[in-house]
């Protein structure tokens, strides 16, 4: 009976030791690297039993680590068993399972995704149509029940089923949700292996990304410039409050042309100055003030007319050397092979919020790539949308420039910053950015909708 309490006793020593032994290598693989990693098991494996286990836990981490300086990492710091989000790299044989989706309203007028894991890993996404939070917010719950239970790991295999088991596909609102869904997953496979998306996809193919901000007038620019911004986009000057008619008199283009001549004047020919037309332009209008904005080369022309028609957006195309730029209202890589394949723009502005997320939005940027054409996505939305493309950008090789409104300020913890008209890689895990709850408590909820406008002369439906 005492040979069998003795053996027992030793064998109970022997498999405390084995844990605190594995202990012990988590963390040396973690802090020390390799080579300090078999020293210190090597020591640990040379240890009787009785010793093992007398030191504990606590005092076999200080002893390992007191040799490289880290023992400060167990002393006074007991605690629950720590994630895997603190815990290192999530290995891909380790269980890593969805636990719910969480929208919030935040104003203006965006629409935050959470997405929550068992191993306290949340993914951030934007999944927002302006105008349509609500609705964005509701087909996102619809989607809810497929996430839950499953490996957020698998991006693409997730994004093919939420596309293709929606017997009808795509559409503003079904791929808006998809597209924050798939921002929230690379955000969640990122954080779980410790690194950037665009580390996951392929590593960075520049060492920053271009960005530019809105602006309508020379004080604007000026402003923005010496805030680090060297490009920027502006909209068709109008010298009236009437909205645009489908013929625009002399005197309108004219004045146009003017207001964008005193842009180019005050900042000077170094500067890169876009123009919006937002669609709301006719394709004869258009045509004009294309003719009368070529002297100043703008560095594109945005959606000279809707977007719905790709043949009259080539007709437009084809009649000026200026580059034409499109895309916001355009979804998946379906949308943007006729844009390619009619030559309507040679600059594609894919929305990640709208388009499909990063992982669609990559394949359009490959697509774009065998047609000479580059990718300047577009985002008038939130601080995620832009991390989103900040990681896209990071990672393609045909990228232009990366429209923004929100670096961030007052909803995350670490706005980004433009210095010489770039902002730099982040070098954070997943998306490499942190929610700052406390900042965005007084902006939680909003009602935006989308202006109604009227033609004040008889009171017709205009574009807005």
């Amino acid at each position: 009976m005492l040979f069998v309490t003795v053996v027992a006793a030793s064998e109970a020593a022997q498999s405390k030791r084995v844990k605190a032994i594995r202990i012990v290598k988590n963390f040396i693989g973690r802090f020390a690297g390799e080579r300090v990693e078999r020293a210190k098991c090597d020591m640990l494996s040379g240890m009787r039993s009785s010793e093992a286990v007398s030191l504990g836990r606590r005092a076999v981490i200080q002893s390992a680590f007191g040799a490289v300086g880290l023992g400060a990492l167990s002393r006074g710091e007991a605690r629950a068993e720590p994630r895997y989000a603190d815990n290192g790299p999530i290995r891909a044989k380790d269980k890593l399972t969805i636990t719910k989706l969480e929208t919030i309203l935040v104003k203006p007028r965006w629409l935050f995704l959470k997405i929550h894991t068992d191993a306290g890993i949340v993914g951030l996404g934007e999944p927002i149509t302006e105008g349509r939070a609500l609705t964005c917010a509701e087909a996102v719950k619809e989607i809810e029940p497929y996430l839950v239970g499953k490996d957020p790991r698998p991006v693409a295999k997730h994004w093919q089923a939420i596309y293709r088991h929606a017997f009808y596909r795509g559409g503003p609102i079904l791929t808006s949700a998809l597209s924050g869904i798939d921002q929230a997953l690379w955000d969640i496979k990122g954080k779980a292996l410790g690194v950037p998306v665009y580390e996951l996809l392929g590593g960075p193919t520049r060492d920053r990304v271009r960005v530019y901000a809105h602006a309508s007038t020379p004080e604007q620019m000026k402003t923005l410039q010496k805030q680090g911004f060297s490009a920027f986009k502006t909209g068709v000057a109008k010298n009236k409050t009437r909205r645009n008619r489908y013929i625009e008199t002399q005197a309108d283009i004219e004045y146009a042309a003017e207001r964008f001549a005193a842009l180019r004047q005050a900042m000077g020919k170094e500067v890169d100055i876009a123009i919006d037309f937002h669609g709301a332009i006719s394709p004869a209008t258009a045509k004009l003030l294309i003719k009368a904005y070529e002297p100043y080369q703008p560095m594109f022309i945005e959606e000279p007319c809707q977007a719905q028609n790709h043949d009259v957006m080539a007709d437009i195309a084809r009649g000026t050397f200026l580059p034409i730029a499109t895309g916001e209202r355009v979804f998946t890589k379906w949308g943007f092979r006729e844009v390619l394949e009619k030559k309507a723009a040679v600059i594609l502005q894919p929305d990640l919020c709208h388009a499909g997320g990063i992982t669609e939005v990559r394949l359009i940027a490959g697509m774009a790539e065998a047609y000479y054409a580059d990718v300047a996505p577009h985002n008038p939305l939130g601080p995620i949308s832009l991390a989103a493309g900040v990681q896209l950008a990071a990672s393609i090789p045909n990228f232009l420039c990366q429209e923004q409104v929100s670096l961030g300020e007052g909803y995350i913890k670490q706005p980004f910053q433009v210095r010489d008209g770039f902002l730099q890689l982040p070098t954070g895990p997943g998306l490499g950015i942190e929610l700052d709850e406390n900042a965005m408590a007084d902006k939680i909820g909003h009602d935006w909708r989308n202006q109604e406008s009227y033609d004040p002369e008889d009171n017709s439906v205009v574009d807005w």
